[in-house]
């Protein structure tokens, strides 16, 4: 049977997540030592091949990915977006903690609870998984065989969360810029439980050298052990 593969990256580095900001519908451009970290990865690293590239529409996702795929048509698509962050945009955890009641239980995911004039994480969820199911089904209904989506590391973890295989918390798929996952697309295993596989960091190594991010493993706290497909197949 015929699989497909779907390649999530996050956009490179900015000013503001350096500086450990909450950035949701802020459109900040990418920070010039963001652009020189990416463009010494591809050099040093490959990065999945493409016949469709999908961004969100925000320029620091748009730029890092014309700068993966210079060649590409990027394709942008709203629901890709990051966290509506609301008031908490443009703030740290640290400034945030001190002053707002909600943050810490926003913190630690609760459904219903949102910043002031921002989105929930049920409502988030939802748009990005709803986008991201879109995506699969049109990748199979095309034929597509490698689709690369730039996205934001909020809606990688959630997407991540919500249809990897091996499953692991949103926490523990924490991307750093410019990385990712190649997910195995199988559509078998999709009409079962609209699962997918995840098979491979990205960028993944033309080398053997030492990696950019120490510590940057790829299944999180999950043994082969633990990991049985026909659990969820015969669900």
């Amino acid at each position: 049977m015929k699989t497909y593969k779907i390649h999530l990256i996050r956009h490179a580095m900015t000013s503001e997540s350096q500086e450990g900001k909450y950035i949701g519908h802020t459109d900040v451009p990418l920070s010039e030592a963001g652009v020189a970290q990416l463009e010494s990865m591809k050099e040093e690293y490959i990065y999945p091949v493409a016949d469709v590239v999908f961004s969100s529409p925000l320029s620091r996702c748009t730029d890092t990915a014309r700068i993966l795929y210079p060649e590409a048509q990027i394709v942008t698509i709203d629901e890709l977006i990051e966290y509506n962050f609301g008031e908490f945009e443009g703030r740290t955890a640290e400034e945030l903690h001190e002053k707002e009641e909600l943050f810490d239980d926003w913190l630690r995911g609760e459904r219903d609870v949102e910043p002031p004039f921002g989105e929930s994480n049920a409502d988030f969820a939802k748009r990005v998984c709803t986008a991201f199911a879109a995506i699969a089904e049109g990748v199979m209904k095309a034929g597509t065989e490698d689709t690369v989506i730039v996205t934001h590391g909020g809606v990688i973890m959630t997407i991540m969360a919500a249809f990897a295989l091996p499953e692991a918390s949103m926490h523990e798929w924490l991307t750093p810029n410019g990385c990712g996952y190649t997910l195995r697309l199988t559509p078998t295993l999709w009409m079962a439980g609209q699962k997918v596989e995840a098979i491979e960091e990205i960028p993944a190594p033309e080398r053997k050298q030492e990696n950019y991010y120490d510590g940057w493993d790829y299944y999180p706290d999950i043994t082969d052990e633990d990991f049985d497909v026909s659990e969820y197949i015969n669900e």
